[in-house]
């Protein structure tokens, strides 16, 4: 029997496991539960492959969206696995053939939507035939704490209750340890294996920028360095994603625009030309967010603020799974915050509405931050990591000048304590500023003390002041609007506590300035490598990212192998796809040479 090193190699290309992957292989081949964190491009998918391949029985795959199912099975049948879902999307015909494969034995993996293990039918039929292991994909929808709870896959713990002794695997990229604890809860897991990874991922530049105007001009700079690259642009509304993508077409860009209220004909299209590299960006809402198992995405744009990092974690995940260098632009300004903030007013009286408040708290505080931005989204995952010294934006600007604003922030505290902190972050600063307008007068704060003390500074700068206090917990804002003093401001009131800020804050903010793309990915011979990548990934009507990653292709380029034997170095090539596709690829690394 082949080994499960061997295997590695010669079925999927690898010449070692990448970190916690043979502990999570080791755990299934012994038929223990598993719970896996890892970030996205970490190589979670390979953690239940290989165990299938060395069993006889079929694997189940739980997974929450019909295109993500599609992807995966088309990756696997690559593979030489034989690997098929039930689902909607395929004809009553195409779907009795998948359960006469299951009945007979011949699945290797079978991908199922959470509501279809509803089905009495289908259990009873899994209840009659071999099975390796229920794997639980995105299983941070289990958890109520976590961003996207579903229903459907709360009700997943049956897994274990009708199937005792059948192993489950649960894998997600984004989990609290909250989260975390909560899924291994839910789904009833036993003497489970727990693996997690950091959250840092070294291949992903992080740029946040507050947003000029609608943020168009910044969003054309910023695509100036990923010409011909594939990227997703995310916003707010689905209004605003139609408008986007039709500025980009008109800027000639090739771009559509994917949202909810689209008909599933006009979503699935798009879908489709996305991950067959037939348009270059797609204009997305969150709609958009889980439902994308493509590697080579190198940049992904979020025009305004995200409502939690679990979100915008799990987002900016889908730039550089293959391990190729990404980058990822955020754009806002504190306008997102309100929209955000009004949209959780109209929910219903929860613990979870507070919950999503403290949520765009940090969020918003995220985007204000001035620390290392994968420090703080690791802290949030409880992760600790050292700075990333030069994968996001706060570091690359190195030891930067700093403003004490102590003073000043104490001004503005103490106009929020004498206004009985009953008024918003404007009016505040009217105040500070003497504003004449008619609301001063009739509140009787014009005749404040504090009345006019902040005339020297503008608008702006005190709109910074106070963003800054929202960053340390000085400040927060109640469900009116109204700014509330923490413990952090009555330190810095009571001069317990000073209080700095990066000095070009208190000026015009910066033009966003842009790191140059991967040279390695603009190379005349990674061009030609990607041209013949297209044109057998037409041919065989998959994928382009099926064929080969942007990772092996890039790799391939550099080393240019003109035999089997050096072919089978490339990292991401093993006997199967070379089988499938390397003659064509030496051809032209012959041609190069």
């Amino acid at each position: 029997m082949v080994s499960k090193t061997e295997l590695l190699k010669t079925r999927f290309g690898h010449n070692g496991f990448r970190e916690f992957q043979e502990e999570a292989v080791d755990a299934l081949l012994e038929n223990r539960d598993l719970l896996m964190i890892l970030p996205t491009g970490g190589g979670k998918s390979l953690c239940y492959q290989l165990p299938t391949a060395l069993m006889r029985g079929t694997t189940v795959v739980v997974s929450p969206l019909l295109a993500l199912m599609h992807d995966q099975v088309v990756a696997l049948r690559a593979l030489d696995f034989n690997a098929h879902m039930l689902a909607s999307i395929q004809s009553s015909d195409e779907n009795a053939d998948v359960l006469r494969q299951l009945r007979q034995g011949k699945l290797d993996f079978l991908y199922v939507a959470p509501e279809r293990l509803a089905d009495g039918f289908l259990l009873d039929l899994l209840s009659r035939i071999e099975l390796n292991f229920f794997v639980v994909d995105e299983a941070h929808c289990v958890s109520e704490w976590g961003h996207e709870f579903r229903d459907d896959y709360r009700k997943l713990h049956r897994l274990r209750e009708l199937f005792a002794n059948v192993p489950i695997a649960a894998f997600t990229a984004t989990a609290t340890t909250k989260v975390q604890a909560d899924i291994a809860t839910q789904l009833k897991l036993n003497n489970h294996v727990e693996l997690r990874g950091e959250v840092f991922r070294d291949n992903l530049l992080i740029n946040v920028r507050r947003r000029q105007k609608n943020g168009r001009a910044q969003l054309i700079d910023f695509l100036k360095a990923h010409k011909d690259s594939s990227g997703i642009v995310y916003t707010f509304t689905r209004k605003e994603t139609e408008q986007v993508a039709h500025f980009l077409s008109d800027k000639g860009y090739s771009a559509k625009a994917y949202h909810a209220g689209l008909s599933s004909d006009v979503r699935n299209e798009v879908y489709h030309d996305f991950v067959h590299d037939k348009i270059d960006i797609v204009v997305a809402t969150i709609a958009f967010g889980m439902g994308i198992d493509k590697s080579n995405i190198r940049f992904v744009v979020h025009m305004s603020l995200p409502k939690t990092l679990e979100n915008y974690y799990q987002e900016i995940g889908r730039a550089g799974r293959d391990g190729v260098n990404a980058e990822v632009l955020l754009l806002f300004n504190a306008g997102d915050e309100l929209s955000r903030r009004e949209l959780i007013n109209k929910l219903p009286e929860t613990p979870y509405k507070q919950l999503a408040f403290n949520k765009l708290d940090l969020s918003y505080r995220f985007a204000l931050g001035s620390e290392c931005r994968h420090k703080t989204v690791a802290k949030y995952f409880n992760d600790d990591i050292e700075d990333c010294k030069d994968k996001c934006d706060n570091c690359q600007r190195g030891e930067v000048d700093k403003s004490d604003i102590t003073v000043d922030a104490q001004k503005l505290l103490s106009a929020v304590y004498r206004c009985d902190q009953n008024f918003g972050q404007n009016y505040i600063i009217d105040v500070l500023r003497g504003s004449t307008i008619a609301k001063i007068k009739q509140n009787s704060h014009d005749e404040l003390s504090v009345y006019g003390i902040g005339k020297e500074r503008s608008k702006n700068e005190w709109d910074a002041i106070a963003e800054r206090l929202f960053e340390v917990g000085a400040l927060e804002r109640n469900e009116y609007r109204a700014l509330q003093i923490l413990e952090v401001g009555q330190q810095i009131l009571r001069k317990k506590k000073t209080l700095d800020i990066n000095s070009v804050r208190l000026v015009k903010i910066e033009k966003i300035t842009l790191q140059s793309e991967d040279e390695q990915l603009s190379s005349p011979n990674f061009d030609k490598f990607r041209a013949l990548r297209k044109e057998i990934a037409e041919d065989r009507g998959v994928p382009a990212y099926i064929v080969f990653s942007d990772k092996t292709l890039k790799e391939m380029a550099n080393r240019l192998p003109t035999t089997k034997e050096e072919m089978l170095q490339v990292s991401g090539i093993g006997e199967v796809k070379f089988e499938r596709y390397g003659d064509e690829f030496l051809e032209l690394c012959e041609n190069l040479k």
